[in-house]
């Protein structure tokens, strides 16, 4: 048990760091960047994971933290998705304030 808490720590730990290094270095495309988001949100969901796991608790909370990130990267890529319909690209160089 221990040994697969220690698994789900460390796996939790290179997502989120791969996430945060991704979000700040590689920031040319949106996409880029709202993958980068739902890479952290993954490896948080795992440190949660592992944390319930550990303590014998119920996984209610760890179900409803995965409904949240889905939902928020559904809410991303409806936002990709339009700003490439209206902008024609997603360079974030080429959005100046994001006009209406």
């Amino acid at each position: 048990m221990i040994i697969l808490n220690n698994l789900y720590v460390i796996t939790s730990i290179f997502l989120i760091v791969g996430g945060y290094v991704g979000f700040t270095r590689y920031r040319k495309h949106l996409l880029n960047t709202l993958l980068s988001l739902e890479f952290i949100m993954l490896g948080i969901f795992f440190c949660i994971r592992g944390y319930v796991s550990f303590i014998g608790g119920e996984a209610f909370f760890v179900l409803f933290f995965l409904a949240l990130a889905a939902c928020e990267g559904a809410l991303g890529l409806s936002l990709l998705v339009s700003i490439v319909c209206f902008h024609g690209n997603d360079y974030f160089n080429r959005l100046r304030g994001l006009e209406c």
